[in-house]
C-alpha cells in the first residue's frame, strides 16, 4: 500500500462527500505534501495532531478547490524528472509537488532553485 496513494485518495473523496475536514495517518513527507498544497491554496488549516494530520478543505461557490489529484511516482514505478524537464499543468493553473533533495516544493519552485526530483502529484 502506498501511503501518499492513500492521502490523497483520502482527499479526493473528502471532497466528493463535500466533507468540511478529513484527517489522514501521520507522517513527516504526508505532511510536507499538505504544507505544500495549503501553501497553494488548495487546502487549508493543516494540523498535525497525535498520530494523524488535520485536513481543511475548500469551496468555492460550493465547488471544490480541487477538480483532480494525481499520483505520478508509484511504488512500483517512480518517476524522477531533472529541473528543465519539469512541465506546467493545465497551461500553469495547475501544480506539479515534487520531492527534491532540499524538501518537498512545487514544480515551479523546483524549476526557478534548479532542482530536480521525484515527480510526486498533480494537482489543478
Amino acid at each position: 500500500m502506498d501511503p501518499v496513494a492513500d492521502m490523497l485518495t483520502i482527499i479526493r473523496n473528502g471532497y466528493l462527500a463535500h466533507k468540511q475536514q478529513v484527517s489522514v495517518p501521520y507522517s513527516k513527507f504526508k505532511l510536507e505534501i499538505a504544507k505544500v498544497l495549503e501553501k497553494n491554496n488548495y487546502i487549508s488549516n493543516v494540523k498535525k495532531e497525535k498520530n494523524s494530520i488535520s485536513i481543511d478543505l475548500i469551496y468555492v461557490v460550493n465547488k471544490p478547490k480541487i477538480h483532480q489529484i494525481k499520483k505520478i511516482s508509484k511504488l512500483g514505478l517512480r518517476n524522477y524528472s531533472k529541473s528543465k524537464n519539469i512541465k506546467t499543468i493545465k497551461g500553469g493553473k495547475g501544480t506539479i509537488v515534487i520531492s527534491t533533495p532540499k524538501g518537498v516544493m512545487t514544480g515551479y519552485d523546483a524549476k526557478k532553485k534548479n532542482l530536480g526530483g521525484e515527480i510526486i502529484c498533480e494537482v489543478w
